[in-house]
């Protein structure tokens, strides 16, 4: 025994009360009988299934058939209660009279049409012969068609329990490939090919003749056609190209082109409703192609004005009072919608049912930590956002909050719904280092076919690095600072580039920026890392008095005002600041006097009083013109010393963490043209200690460390974009 299976709807405007046709242009009335107090109809077996996802197939006077998605199984559901009955084969659909819905079924060798409105079956065997090949080929109303080839010819026949079989007459002798749909509740509309040409004509239900016959053009598509009771539309197309739409006059008989959206190459969805011709196009709702017929518009041939009425489509269908279709809108989500004309003529939406889901983009989720820390994880943190569907282009921006740079990533046709950004610590346009602070983000979905409008994210977060040496901008690359001989300090950012099909080299970042005037009463600036304990770099500086100031970094590349350490500084000779020495994870600053002691001057974090009273280390460092503080070069977590002597070779001295070295370890020759060598500390983000040397002549060249204290150093690296100090300019290392 064959039962129904039941699902229900959630019905946005049950209808419940008489409807007036409006798709034949007249005033014809629906009895209310028809839609409440109706027989449920026959089910076969199998799982009902539910309205979600499903495609409209056709609509009545008391409910709608879908398909649902990827499936050829049909659901038949009730307007008055949202009640669902299920079937398990596609070959079902749903037929109207003026009063009546039909349930069509063609399997078994016959075609059965259920009346919904007391359940009476009317069947049409499907009669097969030795000469004899039948074929269904389509219903409208009450009416089922049938063809049969025989030996000598085609026979069209129409059937129905209220008048019998009658053969289909008035057609072209040779007409074949028959096709009947539903037109308006007492015509049909036949599709046929005759001379190897398509044409289509109207069937009187009452009698079965063809009238109004007209050709489409050779090889056009059979296409969609819309029967009203005062106008026929239809669309033609040859071959790829454009789509035409054409609307007669059934009083006059003429025909004329209407226009359709440029670019449109897909046969439309048609419908008449009042004066208003409805086209539209189906497609998915994640389909990633924009079609100018998306969604289901209203034109008025008359005046030329076009209304949007839904906002996507995946069919639509007639029924004698109603246009319907189903699809979504931007407010109202995906469901079924019932289009009439108003009493004014224009036409007008309802939804009729709802199956809970949107049409439009949704970021559903994101992964973005409250706190970066882009020491860890290789300098690299994972950033994600899900939005709820594919074929969306994904933007996500990143904003420093202080300096207003950015980075962006941009994901135009992503295969799965989501964008996923590998942050890298980079900024702006050239990847310059990010700075550390707060960040905003915003994430921005935009629909590839412009269903819907954009959806938009946006959240914070922290970056935070451990403060390095040379940074005094408090992005996480080293700087490098030169006062020019009019007093002028300037510093320069730098970044660590990897882009493709480029060498990996050290670039300017944000370019050369002044940092302030009147340095020219300093005869040595040295960069020492955060001495003060604000988290940013700082600057000490000697005047020729031989007094010490404390410059302390603000973390945007600037300096606040300074504050004197003390006196009698001038009996150094060098000064190299920005390790730690001690592994207290404070730099320390070293100083040779002219008798060649090395002295050092313990890092405190105290701002009024930033390091201890000094510690002779050992004699012998006489003999070096340069000095700096490299980091850690060795592989110990204290800081190492790099020294070049008279004759340009290189020493490196390995730190002890205690305050003292270990024996010199001859690094290379070769050192003499540069004027400066600088430990800019990890300038490429492998974790090692890096130097640059710079020289008027030779340019400025990085020296990449290795992490092995036998040989600390790769070979030189051209930089781009870095001016090494003139000639007359004083150097800050």
């Amino acid at each position: 025994m064959h039962h129904p299976r039941r699902n229900r709807l959630r019905l946005a405007a049950a209808v419940t009360t008489a409807l007036a046709v409006t798709l034949s242009g007249g005033a014809l009335t629906v009895p209310a009988h028809a839609v409440v107090g109706m027989a449920a109809p026959a089910a076969s077996e199998g799982d009902v299934v539910g309205f979600v996802g499903a495609e409209l197939t056709d609509a009545g006077l008391t409910g709608f058939l879908t398909r649902p998605e990827r499936d050829l199984r049909r659901t038949y559901t009730r307007f008055s209660d949202g009640v669902g009955f299920g079937y398990d084969d596609d070959r079902v659909q749903l037929r109207s009279s003026r009063t009546t819905d039909y349930l069509v079924k063609s399997f078994g060798g016959k075609v059965t049409v259920t009346d919904l409105s007391d359940s009476t079956v009317f069947e049409v065997p499907l009669r097969w012969g030795a000469d004899r090949i039948p074929a269904y080929v389509g219903a409208a109303a009450d009416s089922v068609f049938t063809t049969a080839t025989t030996d000598t010819g085609t026979e069209f026949e129409q059937h129905s329990a209220a008048r019998g079989t009658v053969a289909v007459t008035g057609l072209p002798a040779g007409a074949t490939d028959f096709a009947v749909a539903p037109g308006t509740p007492q015509e049909a509309i036949v599709t046929f090919t005759t001379e190897g040409k398509p044409a289509w004509g109207v069937i009187d239900l009452a009698d079965g003749t063809v009238s109004e016959i007209h050709g489409r053009a050779p090889g056009a598509d059979r296409g969609a056609i819309a029967l009203s009771a005062t106008h026929v539309a239809w669309t033609e197309r040859v071959g790829i190209l454009t789509a035409t739409l054409f609307l007669l006059d059934r009083t006059t008989g003429k025909a004329k082109q209407l226009p359709l959206p440029d670019g449109a190459t897909h046969e439309p969805h048609l419908g008449l409703v009042g004066r208003w011709v409805v086209y539209g196009e189906a497609s998915e709702v994640d389909d990633p192609f924009q079609d100018p017929l998306n969604g289901l518009t209203a034109y008025h041939p008359a005046t030329g004005e076009r209304v949007k009425l839904i906002d996507h489509l995946t069919a639509a269908a007639a029924a004698p009072d109603a246009l319907y279709a189903s699809g979504g809108t931007v407010a109202q989500g995906q469901g079924v919608f019932r289009i009439t004309a108003n009493a004014a003529g224009r036409p007008t939406v309802t939804q009729v049912a709802s199956n809970g889901e949107l049409i439009t983009v949704r970021i559903t989720g994101q992964q973005v930590p409250s706190l970066i820390d882009l020491d860890k994880n290789d300098g690299t943190a994972r950033l994600r956002w899900d939005v709820s569907r594919t074929s969306v282009e994904i933007k996500a921006t990143l904003r420093h909050q202080r300096t207003g740079k950015t980075q962006s990533k941009t994901e135009h046709y992503p295969y799965t719904p989501n964008l996923v950004l590998d942050w890298k610590g980079d900024i702006g346009y050239e990847d310059e280092a990010a700075p550390n602070g707060a960040y905003t983000w915003e994430v921005v979905a935009e629909p590839l076919n412009g269903i819907g409008p954009a959806a938009v994210a946006k959240g914070s977060f922290n970056v935070v690095r451990t403060a390095h040496p040379h940074d005094l901008d408090d992005n996480g690359s080293p700087d490098l600072l030169a006062a020019d001989a009019s007093g002028r300090l300037w510093l320069s950012d730098t970044y660590y580039s990897r882009r493709w099909n480029q060498p990996e080299r050290l670039e300017a970042g944000a370019g050369r920026a002044l940092v302030g005037t009147g340095w020219q009463i300093y005869d040595r600036i040295e960069t020492v890392g955060n001495v003060a304990g604000s988290g940013v770099g700082d600057v000490v500086a000697r005047d020729k008095a031989g007094v010490l100031w404390l410059h302390q970094g603000n973390g945007r590349g600037g300096f606040s005002g300074r504050v004197r350490i003390g006196s009698g500084w001038q009996t150094y000779e060098r000064l190299a600041g920005g390790a730690d020495l001690t592994g207290d994870r404070r730099p320390d600053l070293l100083a040779t006097d002219r008798a060649g002691i090395l002295w050092m001057y313990r890092g405190t974090g105290n701002a009024k009083a930033p390091f201890t009273s000094r510690v002779k280390i050992g004699g012998g460092w006489g003999i070096y013109d340069d000095l700096t503080a490299a980091g850690n070069l060795g592989g110990a977590p204290s800081g190492d010393v790099v020294a070049r002597d008279e004759a340009g070779v290189l020493w490196l001295y390995l730190s002890r963490g205690d305050g003292t070295f270990a024996g010199r370890q001859r690094i290379g020759g070769g050192w003499h043209g540069y004027t400066h060598l600088v430990g800019v500390g990890d300038a490429d983000g492998d974790g090692r200690g890096d130097l640059v040397g710079l020289g008027a002549k030779s340019g400025v060249w990085l020296y990449r460390g290795t992490g092995d204290w036998r040989s600390p150093f790769q070979g030189r690296q051209a930089t781009t974009e870095l001016t090494a100090p003139a000639s007359a300019a004083l150097p800050a290392t």
